[in-house]
């Protein structure tokens, strides 16, 4: 069986062997190990096959390219007409949570409201003169 994929260090023979991640093109003349790692990864194609996928990729990218616009339209209407809703959802949605914040001695409004209750709750005792 015809093996395509090769990794770095493989005992490799003659052609031509591509790195897709970094572009680099490794060509062999005889046996030889491929540079690199294990990590690396290189393809053997011809150079006829290369120039040949050029022109049919650029054609695949032609015929997406009507559909791409397509998207990009409705993602930009979909956007404009639903912004508001999506921002008043948000407000509505969101919680007071503050998982920085402490508050050891109480919130403040917590505090002033039993400030206000103790005031309240305590008779003012006259003291009368002479007793």
């Amino acid at each position: 069986m015809l093996k395509i994929r090769h990794t770095g260090g493989e005992k490799v023979s003659k052609g031509n062997y591509w790195n897709v991640t970094n572009g680099q093109r490794v060509i062999v003349s005889k046996e030889e190990t491929l540079p690199g790692d294990r990590t690396a990864t290189y393809y053997k194609a011809s150079p006829l096959l290369v120039l040949a996928a050029g022109p049919a990729l650029g054609l695949l990218y032609a015929a997406f390219l009507p559909f791409i616009g397509i998207a990009m339209v409705m993602q930009l209407a979909l956007t404009k007409i639903f912004a508001v809703t999506i921002g008043e959802m948000s407000k509505v949605s969101t919680f007071n949570w503050s998982p920085a914040a402490s508050f050891l001695a109480g919130r403040k409004h917590r505090n002033k409201k039993a400030a206000e209750e103790k005031t309240e709750e305590q008779p003012e005792e006259k003291k009368e003169p002479g007793s």
